[in-house]
């Protein structure tokens, strides 16, 4: 059995059109581009009505009943979507019950209506960073030290603005969230339900 070979490229329609090349792992990807690459799958091109005439439309790129492609080109999907706009975020609004005819709730809504459109996985090429790696910031005196500071206004606004960072980074528990030491055999974690 062969892997995929995703397409290389900078957007979704570069990689459907006119990848850079093709590669089934990440390290060969980031040396075929020359650069930092991630792994991603978006829609692109045209909603359509039936899943039908996407097949229509995409013919020759996916399976479908009447050709096969080879496992190697299987980078490309037909995905259904909600043809409505996608919801804000933020907490959906509580509802209230309807007590009507015997009954508690109202009748449920009909389902969205639905589009299909391609999804294509790929290598996106990531742009060079202009700054280096993170370097961690030179911890700065706190405390009282730098309450006896005499500073200028400009100088106080300048460091209030700024964030509030650790002296030193913070240790990782030794004991995970559901585990307990019993008291009488402190060496021994026990799984808490």
């Amino acid at each position: 059995m062969s892997a995929v070979r995703y397409p290389i490229a900078a957007n979704a329609e570069a990689a459907f059109s006119v990848p850079v090349g093709r590669s089934a792992r990440r390290t060969d990807a980031s040396a075929i581009a020359g650069a930092d690459v991630d792994f991603l799958s978006e829609a692109i091109g045209p909603a359509f009505a039936t899943r039908e005439a996407a097949l229509q439309a995409y013919a020759g790129r996916l399976d479908d009943e009447g050709a096969s492609i080879a496992p190697e080109d299987r980078y490309c999907e037909l995905r259904e979507l909600s043809a409505a706009a996608p919801p804000r975020p933020g907490r959906a609004k509580p509802v209230r019950p309807i007590y009507r005819n015997g009954r508690r709730w109202p009748v449920a809504p009909s389902p969205p209506e639905t589009v299909w459109r391609l999804s294509i996985s790929y290598w996106r090429v990531l742009p060079h960073a202009a700054e280096p790696a993170f370097t961690p910031p030179v911890p700065e005196p706190t405390g009282r030290r730098t309450r006896t500071v005499a500073m200028d206004p400009e100088a106080l606004k300048a460091r209030l603005s700024q964030p509030l960072r650790p002296v030193a980074p913070q240790q990782p528990l030794d004991i995970g969230l559901f585990e307990v030491r019993p008291p009488d055999a402190p060496h021994i974690l026990m799984p808490d339900e």
